[in-house]
């Protein structure tokens, strides 16, 4: 059998991934807060709750993710989303929290979420108001609130874009960047700038993740356009700041298992935050047995942090790939069609030498393969789903 040498693999993926960029060089961000060094993982109260939550919500999730054991496969960030807070701010100018829903007050839950070993998340917006308008944004109280949300103990900030009177977004939030770099601890900046104006371009300098598309909707179509969206700014993605096409459906109940599985398959490839959007309180074993697969985590999670890309297609029929840590590779045969049918992953497509000998590992069904491939990879998937492997040279 012949060997490829390891660094031959590696030349020719880095080449691929070059070529694949558009002949962009891959970009790497190490944020000065040191945060974000891979993407970030947690949940957030917006897809499920929208704005009817409350501290006991946010306690119980809390209590969830520790008890259904998410937390041990990376979830750490519990993210409160609009409207936790009252219209006004008090006399000092100071964000306060909802007294009718927040009772307790934000630094009591941040020692609760603190207590169960994870973090909590907050929600402003770069604007006059929030999305929802129950609240107050922080456009021209930047440093007042990144100071008031440091005093709580916060541990990221999801920065909306509503209500800002057209003013450039490119103005506004490098504001509240410094703010939080001024604050006293660091916070995970999350950009919720929705794509406007191409933030994979600039956000680099100043956040962890960026938003790349519109809000998410838990239905077929929101994902796979998502998804498209996404796909064109892998370049600028890297350690300590990501694409974001927005948070997780899964569990949400309007699509099947197996659509479901492709959603969160596609995100973890493509280095997307995973921010479950479901009640983890209440989630069927199906939506834990997706949300918990140590395997694609794994991808998501990889330190090599190289965003996986679409690398070639026949119709609905795709094939989405990206270089791993150790010179492994991670590939989806995604069928977007109606039918079952089968897909090729060609070598050449995802940066491979054709006479290169991979064991493949299938991160759904936890087995390898019966035997060694050599030039391609063939599966049958089904409508809507996905065959998720990571393939690694032949030893032998």
């Amino acid at each position: 059998m012949k060997m490829v040498s390891v660094f031959l693999v590696a030349l020719f993926l880095i080449g691929f991934w070059d070529q694949t960029n558009g002949g962009r060089p891959i970009h790497r961000h190490l944020s000065s807060n040191g945060l974000g060094k891979t993407p970030q993982m947690g949940w957030n109260s917006w897809n499920h709750f929208g704005c009817n939550i409350d501290e006991n919500i946010i306690r119980g999730t809390a209590d969830a993710m520790v008890s259904t054991g998410l937390s041990k496969v990376g979830y750490e960030y519990v993210n409160i989303d609009d409207c936790w807070g009252e219209l006004n701010r008090d006399a000092q100018g100071n964000l306060v929290a909802k007294a009718s829903t927040f009772p307790s007050g934000m630094k009591a839950l941040v020692d609760y979420v603190h207590s169960k070993g994870l973090k909590l998340g907050i929600y402003s917006d770069a604007g006059y108001y929030t999305c929802s308008k129950t609240m107050p944004g922080s456009l021209g109280y930047e440093e007042q609130d990144a100071k008031t949300f440091a005093s709580w103990g916060i541990d990221y900030l999801k920065y909306d874009n509503c209500f800002n009177n057209g003013t450039n977004p490119q103005e506004r939030y490098p504001k509240m960047s410094e703010a939080l770099s001024n604050a006293g601890c660091p916070i995970f900046y999350s950009m919720c700038e929705w794509g406007d104006q191409n933030p994979a371009t600039w956000g680099p300098k100043i956040a962890n993740s960026w938003r790349t598309t519109g809000d998410i909707q838990d239905n077929w179509d929101s994902i796979t356009s998502r998804a498209d969206q996404n796909d064109q700014w892998a370049a600028y993605a890297g350690p300590g700041g990501w694409n974001d096409p927005d948070m997780l459906e899964v569990g949400n109940g309007n699509m099947s298992t197996v659509e479901y599985r492709s959603h969160f398959s596609i995100w973890a490839l493509m280095k997307a935050p995973l921010l479950i959007g479901c009640d983890i309180r209440s989630a069927t074993s199906e939506t834990l047995e997706i949300l918990s697969n140590s395997e694609v985590i794994n991808v998501n999670q990889d330190p090599l942090g190289v965003q996986g890309k679409k690398v070639s297609q026949q119709g609905d029929l795709e094939v989405w790939a990206g270089p791993l840590s150790n010179n492994r590779v991670a590939v989806i045969l995604w069928n977007r069609s109606t039918s079952q049918d089968a897909i090729t992953a060609n070598w050449g497509a995802i940066g491979l030498p054709s006479d290169a000998i991979v064991q493949a590992r299938d991160l759904w069904a936890h087995s390898y393969l019966p035997s060694d491939l050599q030039g391609s990879l063939t599966s049958t998937v089904d409508s809507h789903d996905v065959k998720m492997y990571i393939l690694t040279l032949s030893s032998g």
